[in-house]
């Protein structure tokens, strides 16, 4: 039978999913830090040799820098979200431009 959740007990399962989520994230950062990095194309995309050396921490500060983050907002973002964010400014990145509208 589903069990339903409301009020309290929904808010008290979301916390300790949430925090299952961050605890697990962070055991994937250290094990992925104790790898190689995987190089060569992503799908078909060539990487730039710059970016293939850079770790994971590097990455998230290079996109920070880039879209003018403060310090660690990108890093501290659970992978989901990070990818959400690169999904909308890469949507923004690919409009035409104002010029190429007529504008």
């Amino acid at each position: 039978m589903l069990r339903q959740y409301t009020g309290d007990k929904m808010k008290l399962r979301h916390r300790v999913i949430s925090k299952l989520i961050d605890v697990m994230g962070h055991i994937y950062v250290y094990l992925d830090s104790k790898m190689p990095p995987v190089t060569g194309p992503i799908l078909g995309l060539e990487i730039d040799d710059d970016f293939e050396s850079m770790t994971r921490r590097e990455l998230c500060n290079h996109i920070e820098n880039k879209f003018g983050l403060e310090k660690d907002t990108f890093w501290f973002l659970q992978s989901t979200q990070k990818i959400r964010y690169c999904c909308q400014k890469a949507r923004e990145l690919m409009q035409p431009s104002k010029m190429d509208r007529g504008y």
